[in-house]
């Protein structure tokens, strides 16, 4: 596998449990195999369906879910090469000056090996719990990235925006890149767009089959915006389980998968084993060894 592809693996948010060694042992583990990285999906809350039985979610109160950024925080110490990125957080939930701080904080513990997946996020009752405007979030969400950019660039800014305001302050300390990568979650295409308009990158759930147009149309929406169409990196997130609905995969079709995505341009992939019907940690680590082993990964 060509070294400029990234191949991750998904954190198994509700299937790995609370135990901080076995949370330890699976990063070092996937670190030990080769991959580069790793993600995690974030839901503050989950809907009660005792109390709401018109839920429609994918996910729901009986789903656990680590928060990404403590996760990271705790693994970084755990870990050598592994990187992280977050896939995705609904920015919108998070107050922008203190996710900022937060995030360079992170980035300078773990040695800038820290991407950020962001995105509006689909759960009308996190925006709820959390005090936040559902509709209003793709604004506020636009808002927020030019805003962190600053706040991660300079030790003074001034911002006067609709949502934000910043009165002559900064961050200390800064991320050591005073920048962090953003990659912007996007399924529809007023999404898409602002992924091509204003991202570092796009991550996109696309099945592997419509990879090639798929990159193709990005970029050129990219060159669209004015922007080198490889400016902006494209990295799929791949569902080997059933939580889209989709089929289960084995390491064969995993393996298949990586090779389509590689082969029409991406930048990387992270592969999910969660809802694969795996009994336990321990098999999803074996089937992840397959994988990397096939893929001929190793540790950086």
């Amino acid at each position: 596998m060509a070294e400029h592809f990234r191949v991750g693996v998904s954190f198994p948010q509700i299937e790995i449990g609370t135990d901080q060694a076995v949370i330890r042992d699976f990063a070092q583990a996937v670190e030990g195999m080769g991959y580069t990285h790793l993600t995690a999906y974030d839901h503050v809350v989950g809907a009660d369906r005792s109390v709401r039985p018109d839920w429609q979610g994918l996910y729901d109160i009986d789903d656990m879910f680590h928060e990404p950024l403590i996760l990271f925080a705790y693994l970084a110490g755990q870990t050598e090469t592994l990187g992280f990125m977050s896939a995705l957080i609904p920015l919108p939930q998070r107050q922008a000056v203190l996710f900022a701080k937060q995030t360079a904080t992170l980035a300078g513990l773990c040695g800038d090996r820290l991407k950020l997946g962001v995105g509006l996020g689909w759960n009308d009752v996190e925006y709820q719990s959390l005090g936040v405007e559902f509709r209003h979030r793709a604004p506020i969400f636009e808002e927020q990235i030019a805003l962190l950019r600053e706040l991660w660039a300079k030790p003074s800014v001034t911002y006067e925006g609709r949502f934000h305001q910043v009165p002559a302050a900064g961050l200390n300390p800064l991320p050591p890149s005073r920048a962090i990568p953003v990659y912007i979650g996007a399924i529809v295409p007023a999404a898409v767009r602002r992924a091509a308009q204003i991202g570092d990158g796009w991550l996109t759930v696309v099945g592997h089959e419509e990879a090639a147009e798929t990159i193709r149309s990005f970029r050129a929406l990219v060159a669209e915006q004015g922007r080198d169409p490889h400016a902006v990196a494209v990295e799929a997130d791949v569902h080997l389980g059933a939580s889209f609905g989709g089929p289960v995969r084995n390491a064969k079709e995993a393996i298949e998968i990586a090779r389509a995505w590689r082969e029409a341009g991406a930048n990387g992939i992270a592969f999910d084993t969660m809802k694969m019907g795996l009994p336990d940690i321990d098999a999803h680590l074996a089937l992840l060894r397959e994988i990397a082993e096939a893929l001929g990964l190793k540790r950086a």
